[in-house]
């Protein structure tokens, strides 16, 4: 049996690169029971067209959907569209949900932009840890310094529409030639180029997962309390409040507030709107429950597909049948 890495899913099929050749599959019907989706980014083992095995991740990131991942670039456009630093704070906690690397890339450089927001931006994102590159896709401006952060990693590129990042990819490697858009004058979006996640060459030691443009990013998936720790400049002092449970917002004690002026307020603007999410989700949990039946099983280190009690009986009831059939057959 083969293995091999899925670097692009269209349809119902799986495209699997082996490190010589590619080959097109499709995935047993025991997978299909399985609940665990199959990722751009995923080892699996196949065989004869038929992938039979999905291999355990090293990492995984939902939204993009991509697995085995080396770190995100976040791309964020400082004009058309404008920059907005609360969708970008969205998709830096998202990645710090998933704990994995974050680069962030601000393109167009070469447009009309405040001059006054690359300060801000450094003012913010740098003393959290952040590698940040400028860079101007048209002009070629950041470009070698943007391709020396991918050097030898599998990076997933993430960002609105309209940003510039397949324009970055095609500035590194140009016979790539990936689909562009201007962005509307009217709306001042851009347009899905990139239909789904691909895993792309772009040299001989680099990979990016080109992925669509998305923004609808909300955290209705994890409870308030557990906010803060996606955000390093807050929780960093949560250690400190009166109360454990405490959200920062108007809590006596709050270690948070008392240090408030130590946190950029589009930080803490993003870390409320997030909060308020995150209190559906608590809700819905509360009024609803969550509880699921486990569909899949671990034998001899491979997840293999669970066969629901009800299912799992009328099968017997199936096969109780035709041997009744056939003694009646052999009685003739």
């Amino acid at each position: 049996m083969a293995e091999g890495q899925i670097y692009k899913i269209h349809s119902d099929f799986y495209y699997v690169d082996d490190g010589q050749n590619t080959h097109e599959c499709k995935i047993r019907e025991v997978l299909k029971k399985q609940k665990e989706k199959i990722l751009v980014g995923d080892f699996v083992e196949f065989e004869n067209g038929a992938i039979k095995n999905i291999l355990p991740r090293e990492n995984f990131i939902k939204r993009p959907s991509a697995a085995n991942i080396n770190q995100v670039v976040i791309v964020s456009a400082l004009k058309e569209p404008d920059l907005d630093l609360h969708q970008l704070n969205r998709y830096i906690a998202l990645a710090k949900y998933y704990n994995i690397p974050t680069i962030l890339c601000f393109n167009k450089e070469d447009l009309k932009w405040e001059k006054k927001l690359k300060n801000k931006i450094q003012n913010i994102y740098t003393p959290l840890g952040y590698k940040i590159v400028f860079t101007s896709a048209t002009e070629h401006k950041g470009i070698k310094a943007f391709e020396k952060l991918l050097k030898g990693k599998i990076s997933v590129l993430c960002g609105n529409s309209g940003v510039g990042k397949s324009s970055l990819v095609n500035a590194i490697n140009p016979e790539l030639n990936l689909k562009t858009k201007k962005v509307s004058e009217k709306t001042q979006r851009g347009t899905h180029t990139t239909r789904h996640c691909e895993i792309i060459k772009i040299n001989d030691v680099s990979k990016i997962v080109d992925t669509p443009g998305f923004s609808n990013v909300r955290f209705d998936f994890i409870l308030p309390a557990d906010v803060d720790l996606l955000f390093e400049d807050i929780s960093q002092f949560r250690g400190g409040c009166k109360y454990a449970d405490c959200l920062h917002i108007h809590e006596d004690g709050c270690n948070v507030l008392a240090h408030i002026d130590k946190i950029d307020s589009t930080r803490y603007e993003s870390y409320l709107e997030f909060v308020n999410e995150a209190k559906e989700y608590k809700e819905k949990v509360k009024y609803e429950g969550k509880k699921e039946e486990n569909s899949k099983k671990l034998i001899h280190n491979k997840h293999i597909a669970k066969i629901s009690e009800k299912k799992r009986q009328s099968a017997r009831n199936t096969l109780k049948q035709q041997i009744y059939k056939d003694i009646a057959n052999e009685d003739e």
